[in-house]
């Protein structure tokens, strides 16, 4: 039987390279009672090791702030652009889409604009999208009205989502704040999360645009179940046993490196 160093050597190399462990799964595969490994879960946590939450442990606090977009700008800003690049190719010439907002869907937009169109329609509650967008040429650009949320330039509440009733399009895409294992699809606030479930019914396809950071993190606001999204698209760093959940979820991942 492992010493209690050993056990938690074992818990926190598990941490770092799954991101998250069951306490449950780490019992079965010790050997030991799931009472046992609560103690050392919570152990390691007074010692600012992982963090404690429903029968799991991560490595930090997944509890996400609602930062400004233009601090958001800054954080992965390569991974990004990547991700923004591999989701203009999921776009056809003449196609009409939902676009949120957020840092990773800002990037998207600047490689909308850099691209020729023939005609392309595009439905924001995004001001700084709207504004940037306006520009480019084949591309109408439909701003949703409604209330400006400051941090992340916004429109936000009802006027904006009955502004949606008479659209009918064959994407969204939009960005989050966390992709966790219980709570599914979140993001900062609960007005961002209504908004995103309307865009979600008017739209035939749900593409999140979240670098890997996203993963494990948990915003204040659901937005939807796992099971509810059809494409991610995320960098390289996302958490090995997070790729096989997706997967098993029967979202179509797409890894861009």
């Amino acid at each position: 039987m492992l010493s209690i160093a050993e056990r938690h050597k074992y818990i926190l190399d598990k941490l770092n390279k799954y991101g998250f462990v069951r306490i449950t799964d780490v019992a079965n595969e010790l050997g030991v009672t799931k009472v046992t490994i609560r103690k050392d879960v919570k152990i390691l946590e007074s010692k600012g090791l992982l963090y404690k939450v429903h029968g799991s442990a991560r490595p930090a606090n997944p509890h996400v702030a609602d930062l400004d977009v233009h601090v958001k700008d800054n954080i992965n800003r390569d991974a990004k652009r990547l991700i923004a690049q591999r989701a203009v190719e999921l776009l056809d010439d003449n196609d009409s889409i939902i676009i949120a907002s957020g840092s990773t869907i800002y990037s998207f937009a600047e490689e909308i604009k850099m691209r020729q169109w023939h005609h392309l329609n595009i439905v924001t509650p995004f001001l700084r999208l709207g504004v940037l967008l306006n520009e480019a040429e084949n591309v109408n650009v439909v701003q949703l009205g409604g209330t400006v949320h400051k941090k992340s330039l916004s429109v936000l509440g009802e006027e904006a989502s009955r502004s949606l009733d008479d659209c009918i399009c064959s994407k969204l895409f939009f960005g989050v704040d966390g992709i966790d294992l219980e709570h599914g699809i979140t993001t900062s606030t609960l007005d961002e999360a209504k908004l995103t479930r309307k865009m979600m019914k008017a739209s035939s396809q749900n593409i999140v645009l979240a670098d890997s950071s996203k993963f494990g993190q948990r915003g204040f606001g659901r937005i939807c179940a796992l099971e509810d999204i059809d494409v991610i698209i995320t960098d390289g760093g996302i958490p090995e046993q997070m790729v096989a959940i997706v997967e098993e979820a029967g979202v179509d991942l797409i890894i861009v490196r």
